[in-house]
């Protein structure tokens, strides 16, 4: 018996990097950091924060959904397999890499956090004050947020 299967919560390193093949195959990649926190042993010695870099794949509808929603600084979940394979770089030298190939991802930043910044709306001309009329205070109103999506494990 064997077991291939990574687990992974960090954040994303830069924005993703998104391809369609010629057969209109969309692969995503990723780069996740994932940190374990600095520490001081009992002894004293001091240990410093220690962070590991992953490189993710994401395929299909997967993938589609990294390239519209995942950006860098966001935090993810994700789930899936190793896959290692090598190759010469320019100067000869053999290289190995190995990958994450995701099956499932959750994301794990709130929604709000995750789009760009607005502008911030101009200030509007002031005008004359106008009187003040008394009125009876107003119902207090509920506040009503954007619900958060549901996470999408999509397979692929």
């Amino acid at each position: 018996m064997s077991l291939n299967r990574v687990m992974l919560i960090g954040n994303v390193g830069k924005d993703p990097e998104v391809h369609y093949r010629d057969n209109g195959l969309c692969v995503a990649n990723v780069v996740l950091a994932t940190s374990d926190r600095a520490y001081t042993m009992q002894n004293g010695t001091q240990v410093p924060e220690r962070t590991e870099w992953h490189n993710l794949v994401f395929w299909r509808g997967l993938a589609e959904t990294v390239e519209k929603y995942v950006h860098k600084g966001d935090k993810l979940y994700v789930e899936g397999s190793l896959r290692s394979h090598s190759y010469d770089d320019q100067n000869g030298v053999k290289r190995y890499v190995t990958e994450v190939y995701v099956e499932n991802m959750e994301m794990l930043t709130p929604r709000q956090a995750s789009r760009p910044q607005q502008p911030a709306p101009q200030p509007v001309a002031q005008q004359a004050p106008q009187p003040v009329q008394q009125q009876a205070p107003a119902a207090p109103q509920a506040q009503v947020q954007n619900p958060q999506p549901p996470s999408e494990g999509m397979p692929f």
